[in-house]
């Protein structure tokens, strides 16, 4: 019997080295600290729905077009955003020219910034996601894989 929990024991931690593996792998392939992210709302339905996981892969704000699905960081959320690219304006940041994108999910009425929410930077707010402030770009999804550890982080 005590030879059975050992067993157990070395599953365990062998399956925590492989996902632990994979995720660093992905890690340095795609170019991003993040390469899965778990969709936590319903503002980019019908493309991505609650639960899915979505791939990204790192990317240069040049390289983004209008269409494409980034995912941002703002100061006020806990969690980055995943939403569509669409327009791309050149705005003045710290006294110099940047991109910036405007976004909003698929599924929402209004871009995530404008004149009704600025997003914040330190030289004043935005009426468009900042370059800097992009981490990714969505490559593909994997439906619903993610909704048990979504229902664990909601309610435990």
């Amino acid at each position: 019997m005590e030879n059975g929990w050992a067993k157990e024991l070395a599953w365990v931690l062998i399956s925590i080295i492989i996902v632990a593996g994979i995720n660093y792998g992905l890690k340095i392939v795609m170019d991003t600290n993040s390469p899965l992210v778990i969709v936590i709302s319903g503002s980019m339905e019908p493309v991505f729905y609650r639960g899915d996981v979505v791939l990204l892969k790192g990317v240069s704000p040049d390289d983004i077009k209008v269409g494409d699905v980034i995912v941002y960081k703002a100061p006020m959320y806990e969690y980055p955003i995943i939403h569509r690219v669409r327009e791309i304006k050149t705005v003045e940041v710290n006294g110099h020219e940047e991109k910036c994108f405007v976004t909003w999910g698929d599924n929402n009425p209004i871009p995530d910034w404008g004149d009704y929410r600025l997003y914040p930077t330190s030289s004043g707010g935005l009426p468009c996601v900042p370059a800097y402030a992009v981490d990714a770009k969505a490559v593909m999804v994997f439906p619903k894989i993610g909704l048990i550890p979504l229902w664990i982080r909601e309610h435990m």
